[in-house]
């Protein structure tokens, strides 16, 4: 599991498109929590459960959602 820190445009369908994205990879949502908003932008943890140890599908999948900022990412405890 990971833990994700990531900033999207705060407009409709953004945080579906982060969901449906993180299902794409093969990830499963465990947790979501929004921890603010700033400048348009709002900011999520997310605590994502993907197949395997290694996150790359997973971000490179993240990120080619256009405004979707992958700020942090860290094994879950």
């Amino acid at each position: 599991m990971f833990k994700l820190q990531i900033a999207l445009p705060d407009r409709p369908g953004s945080l579906g498109a982060v969901a449906s994205a993180i299902g794409f990879a093969g990830g499963d949502i465990r947790s979501l929590v929004t921890v603010r908003t700033e400048d348009g932008k709002g900011v999520d943890d997310i605590t994502v459960s993907i197949p395997g140890n290694d996150p790359t599908d997973l971000l490179e999948v993240l990120n080619a959602i256009g405004g979707v900022e992958v700020r942090s990412i860290d094994p879950a405890i």
